[in-house]
């Protein structure tokens, strides 16, 4: 009888054994497993934000191509920057050209259309510098350009001098070209103030 109750003791114990060792053996494969579950979350949380970085730098480069793109768009010389002097040039040879022939029809001829290419060029200028378009400042330059070649070389045809007539006809030519490559070429460039602040707020 004695060791019969033994016996059933010691099987008792061995079951509880058993279930305290299976009880400890699944908390270590679960706490074994905890750590796989972070890294593999960490791994997918890492993934995602190349992911993320990956499609910011792919957006990032398709603005800086659109940024290029608007910036090959334009001219890379002012209207103005020539602009200005031709006009001084004109004005000034008509006055030189009064002096020297005393001829009222230079100096008109100076006067008024140097006058106009020394406004039009300078007020480009100043629309320029406040970010707007110079559009109709370079056509009316380019216009005046043209209606100088035509009076010069006719006057030219006529007197055939070369100085100031000639002289005055082949360098509008050389303007008409100029304004039309700035016009071709998508007008002035944007000032670098304007440029900064676009690139700041893209």
């Amino acid at each position: 009888m004695f060791t019969t109750l033994l016996k059933v003791a010691m099987s008792l114990e061995g079951h509880g054994t058993d279930a305290t060792g299976s009880d400890a053996k699944n908390s270590l494969r679960y706490t074994s497993d905890i750590p796989k579950l972070h890294v593999e979350e960490k791994q997918e949380s890492y993934s995602t934000l190349e992911k993320q970085d990956a499609g910011k730098k792919g957006f990032g480069e398709a603005k800086q191509d659109q940024d290029a793109d608007l910036q090959k768009k334009t001219a890379k010389i002012h209207d103005f920057c020539l602009g200005i002097p031709f006009g001084g040039f004109v004005l000034s040879g008509g006055i030189i050209g009064f002096l020297l022939s005393r001829s009222t029809a230079t100096l008109s001829n100076g006067v008024l259309f140097g006058g106009a290419l020394l406004f039009l060029s300078t007020f480009s200028l100043k629309v320029w510098r406040q970010g707007k378009s110079s559009l109709p400042f370079i056509l009316g330059q380019a216009a005046l350009s043209g209606v100088l070649i035509w009076k010069n070389f006719q006057a030219y045809s006529l007197a055939k001098k070369l100085f100031p007539t000639g002289f005055i006809a082949i360098i509008s030519s050389a303007m008409l070209c100029f304004y039309l490559y700035v016009l071709l070429s998508g007008g002035n460039p944007p000032p670098k103030k304007l440029k900064s602040t676009a690139s700041m707020a893209s």
